[in-house]
């Protein structure tokens, strides 16, 4: 017995084989796949906000840092220390920002994408399958996602 991995196309086979209708079995595929991307959009949401916010908690820490500073003005040899500390923050925001949140939100985006690319595909396929499509022409449809070079890897 063949085991399917992708829960879509499982869902989408055992609906076929049911006997649902093709409208109904690409309502509910495409519904699901609107979740995922929808749980997707706002996973990276939060790392595209974290990434725009960490600047300004980096300003603040400085702020805080340079009032600290200013309370006590008796030791001059300090100031330059305590400055040094108030401006690191800035430092620290502008790389957790540009180094880890920013990227990694853009890195969910590409991922999201291609996983949505792999759902279209497998909708087709489902959809093809359930049609009666010949098992030639079924096999052809997921290779047209592919660049040219690609296609007849075998």
């Amino acid at each position: 017995m063949l085991e399917i991995d992708n829960p879509l196309v499982k869902t989408g086979i055992q609906m076929a084989v049911d006997g649902s209708t093709p409208d109904v079995v690409e309502e509910v595929l495409r519904t699901e796949i609107e979740a995922v991307a929808s749980r997707h959009r706002e996973g990276k949401s939060i790392m595209d906000q974290l990434g725009r916010f960490a600047p300004a908690y980096g300003m603040i820490g400085t702020l805080i840092g340079l009032i600290m500073m200013l309370q006590d003005m008796s030791d001059p040899s300090q100031i330059g220390k305590g400055m040094a500390v108030a401006l690191i923050t800035t430092l620290y925001g502008a790389i957790i920002a540009n180094v880890f949140f920013s990227p990694f939100a853009e890195k969910l985006g590409l991922m999201s994408r291609n996983e949505m690319v792999s759902f279209e595909i497998a909708i087709r396929g489902v959809m093809a399958i359930q049609s009666g499509e010949s098992p030639r022409a079924i096999d052809q449809k997921p290779r047209t996602f592919l660049p040219p070079k690609h296609r007849d890897l075998e």
